[in-house]
């Protein structure tokens, strides 16, 4: 285990999480749409969201027991800060997705660790949301402009926009409601 974070803690952070990012989207929804309309190509959101991937996979780097390959842990602290600096200057085409898309690689690990032989079913919801974050993650990576048509499909409408930021609170409420009853 590298966060320690027990079920609950871990259910609550993401419910929290979820919850905080789907009310602004029911209260604000146009100045947000046009907000989500800018994201994919906005430089400021790229190199934020980087800057923020990068401390995170370098912390991540400096404190895992790493076993047999604790012998690329130098190298790859240094190939990291470099990596970051490299990306910066050549991606300029949607870095903010693709960091996005990063951020979500690298939180679906502590939610998929804390849900870990743990025999609740209920544990299921989070372990969902944690795989819907990499799989999200991952094309978000590789394709990103798939995000920027996920936003312009669901910024067509304000019924859309209010749909999927309901299920977003829906979903964020129960797991704030499994984690503080069930966990």
């Amino acid at each position: 285990m590298i966060y320690h974070l027990s079920l609950q803690t871990a259910g609550i952070i993401a419910g929290i999480f979820l919850v905080l990012i789907s009310l602004p989207g029911l209260m604000k929804p146009n100045l947000l749409q046009d907000l989500a309309r800018r994201l994919p190509r906005s430089r400021v959101a790229g190199v934020t969201l980087l800057t923020a991937s990068l401390a995170w996979s370098f912390w991540l780097l400096a404190t895992m027991e790493m076993g047999e390959f604790s012998s690329f842990r130098r190298p790859l602290l240094i190939g990291l800060p470099v990596g970051y600096f490299l990306v910066l200057r050549f991606v300029d085409e949607f870095l903010a997705v693709r960091a996005l898309g990063i951020l979500c690689l690298l939180a679906a690990e502590p939610l998929l660790d804390a849900a870990f032989f743990r025999y609740e079913t209920a544990r299921l919801v989070l372990t969902a949301f944690a795989y819907l974050l990499v799989v999200a993650g991952l094309f978000w990576v590789t394709m990103p402009y798939l995000l920027r048509d996920q936003i312009a499909w669901s910024t067509r409408t304000n019924t859309r926009w209010r749909c999927v930021h309901g299920l977003a609170l829906f979903y964020g409420g129960a797991i704030l409601g499994l984690a503080i009853t069930l966990y």
